[in-house]
């Protein structure tokens, strides 16, 4: 179902300062946006519902801010006015693209299709007092939703660790074998190192270290002995 697809993507890469509510009802997607900075919504959080119809995608969905807002594009009882969502709609667009225009709309309103015939007077006759009104509602209705917002994109990023947790490939890495490290002259070769407790996975750590140090002891002194014989021969020449 393309409703499902898209919030998988959406889920996959979150969308900036927008935080999609789970949900198993696909018919109604509910979010939270953060109100942009540098305008009069800046510190709020807005809730919004998509309410989609049985014709989605060929038809629109329909916008609503469940919170309030004072904004010439958002009716008194929160429905939302934007060409994406009735003339300029096109089913390639989805819902990433809706999320996104409505969040655009807290920045540029649109005065020529206001729903708040007082909130687009105010931004075109006397912006001032609009954005006055507009910062008052925020603060009002809008700045309780940060902890819900919050906890949206704590979810989504646990959700996006989990799935990439559970689905990774992990190769299987051969266990090393047990070599000695330290100068060169301890570090024995797998041809003359011939004690098999060094190689034993199961065995007693403290055992295994003695083990280890024995056979380390015994492998220097047949190097010493060597050199010795070799000195002998070279003599003897």
């Amino acid at each position: 179902m393309q409703v499902s697809r898209e919030l998988q993507a959406l889920h996959r890469q979150a969308l900036e300062d927008i935080a999609v509510v789970q949900s198993d009802d696909l018919s109604e997607i509910t979010a939270w946006i953060k109100g942009p900075e540098q305008t009069p919504y800046e510190g709020g959080y807005f809730k919004v519902k998509l309410v989609l119809g049985s014709d989605y995608p060929n038809a629109p969905p329909k916008g609503y801010f469940i919170t309030k807002i004072f904004h010439p594009n958002v009716s008194k009882t929160g429905e939302v006015c934007v060409n994406t969502l009735k003339k300029d709609w096109k089913k390639e667009l989805g819902i990433t693209h809706v999320l996104l225009t409505i969040k655009c709309l807290l920045i540029v309103p649109n005065p020529e299709s206001a729903l708040n015939e007082e909130a687009g007077r105010l931004l075109l006759e006397k912006y001032d007092d609009y954005a006055k009104h507009a910062k008052l509602i925020t603060s009002i209705h809008a700045r309780m939703g940060k902890s819900e917002y919050e906890a949206c994109l704590k979810s989504r990023q646990a959700d996006c660790t989990s799935s990439s947790t559970s689905s990774a490939s992990y190769p299987q890495i051969p266990k090393a074998k047990s070599v000695l490290t330290a100068s060169p002259t301890n570090v024995l070769s797998d041809k003359n190192n011939d004690n098999p407790s060094i190689h034993n996975d199961k065995a007693d750590p403290g055992i295994e270290n003695t083990s280890r140090k024995r056979s380390a002891s015994t492998e220097l002194d047949k190097l010493r002995e060597k050199k010795k014989v070799d000195a002998s021969k070279k003599t003897l020449k």
